[in-house]
């Protein structure tokens, strides 16, 4: 009797090896190997030529009428904001954060509101008994909600059941890693299992209509846990972030197939769970009394939604000889070294023997290019000492040449700061003004120092 053929697939990245070792030679990390039973492929088929035999596939033209997909509006307008206007029935989504974040609160609130409104909701649960989901559902104030929970790990009990009568209308499986299919080897949260288990509910959530979410762990470096096709399988993947020292909480669509990416639902962590937040840049915005050197406020962008939040910057000038340190929060800090080094070369500020931290206020991070012409201003106000005016915004994009470059969506930006009571902004060469607020043009970096500075 042949020996059954085995192979060892990493866990992080998901490669194959034919034989056992410390280190995987794709993705460098250790001990992530694990033995699991080959695919056995059909030899047969492979060999010969597989036209004909099949079936005749239906083409459409591309200019055949499409339907708009039925949604299930949530009754969480930061959530369904997030997913595009509602979860689209029939569809697989697929939510990850950091452990503790509040993944489950979320869902837990949202699953409690869908069948309030009349829809059938079941939850699963492979990490907490049924007991533990309802004590906190009690905790939350959704102890009445008509949401059916259970406790199992197996796809196929799962499947059994809610093909049981009519499926329902959302299915939330928390979480994926805790999933087990029998019709393959391995042990739950395995490359293979994530990936047979994950197939299996996506299939059922295509062929019965039944809108199904799947919450998945994240690595130490924040991706989505198990094999990178788990993404690819579903048609929504949200993520959940925040930081557990600070209050907010950011639902961010990374894909989806059915609305835009970087759309983003704001949420407080509060005693009776996550409360919305209609106006984030309430909440990314400290108190603005008398102005203060070093802190800058910009317009960033997410997705469709326009939040103002607070640059922060210290310059501490040191001893002779000492090392001066660089650190940035919410921010890349590589980017804050090239702003430092156009600062230093178009404009002669010396920052060689200083101290340079930078923050973003509320624990926001900030990716937005955009964001550059802000953080030199507050750069060059600590370093001056001389305050920015508190009903003045900042944007732009700063060249290595100095020049300011225009951004994107400039207009939306300007009208969400009228809004809150800005009144000047100082912005790129050629960007249109908007109703209530004077704007200021900076075709350069030394224009905008020239202007912090009074020359």
């Amino acid at each position: 009797m042949a020996k059954p053929k085995s192979r060892y697939v990493c866990q992080s990245c998901g490669s194959v090896s034919s034989r056992w070792q410390g280190q995987c030679g794709d993705c460098s990390e250790w001990n992530t190997l694990v033995q699991e039973a080959a695919d056995v492929s059909n030899i047969f088929a492979a060999k010969h030529n597989l036209q004909g035999g099949g079936r005749a596939i239906q083409l459409v033209g591309l200019d055949s009428p499409v339907a708009l997909p039925d949604r299930l509006p949530s009754g969480i307008p930061e959530f369904d904001r997030a997913v595009g206007g509602g979860i689209v029935v029939g569809s697989a989504m697929l939510v990850g954060g950091d452990p503790g974040i509040g993944k489950s609160t979320l869902l837990l609130q949202v699953a409690a509101k869908l069948a309030s409104n009349g829809n059938d909701v079941v939850y699963v649960s492979g990490e907490e008994s049924a007991e533990q989901v309802r004590l906190r559902a009690v905790r939350l104030g959704l102890g009445q909600a008509p949401v059916r929970l259970a406790s199992a790990t197996s796809v196929r009990d799962i499947l059994t059941t809610m093909g049981e009568g009519t499926p329902p209308a959302l299915l939330i499986i928390d979480s994926i890693q805790t999933m087990h299919s029998d019709l393959i080897e391995g042990a739950p949260g395995t490359v293979s299992q994530v990936r047979a288990s994950a197939q299996e509910l996506v299939r059922f959530a295509k062929e019965r209509g039944t809108a199904a979410i799947l919450v998945g762990h994240v690595t130490k470096d924040g991706t989505i846990a198990g094999p990178r096709v788990l993404e690819h399988m579903v048609d929504t993947v949200l993520s959940f972030e925040g930081e557990r020292s600070h209050q907010y909480r950011i639902l961010r669509a990374i894909k989806n197939r059915f609305g835009g990416t970087d759309e983003i639902g704001v949420f407080a962590m509060e005693g009776q769970g996550l409360a919305e937040v209609p106006n984030p840049s309430a909440l990314f915005l400290t108190q603005r009394g008398e102005p203060v050197s070093g802190t800058s406020v910009f317009p960033a962008i997410e997705g469709s939604r326009p939040v103002l939040v607070e640059i922060q910057a210290l310059v501490v000038r040191l001893a002779s000889g000492a090392t001066p340190r660089r650190a940035a929060v919410g921010w890349d800090g590589g980017r804050l070294a090239m702003v430092l080094a156009v600062l230093e070369a178009r404009c002669g500020l010396s920052f060689a023997t200083a101290e340079v931290y930078l923050n973003v206020a509320g624990g926001y991070r900030l990716s937005d290019p955009a964001a550059d012409l802000a953080v030199a201003a507050a750069l060059v106000s600590a370093l001056s000492e001389r305050p920015i005016p508190n009903d003045c915004i900042v944007l732009g994009e700063i060249a290595l040449s100095g020049e300011v470059r225009p951004v994107a969506h400039s207009p939306l930006r300007l009208k969400e700061a009228a809004k809150l009571g800005f009144e000047r902004a100082w912005v790129p060469k050629g960007a249109k003004a908007s109703d209530g607020i004077r704007i200021a043009e900076m075709p350069n970096l030394r224009a905008l120092v020239d202007q912090i500075l009074g020359r």
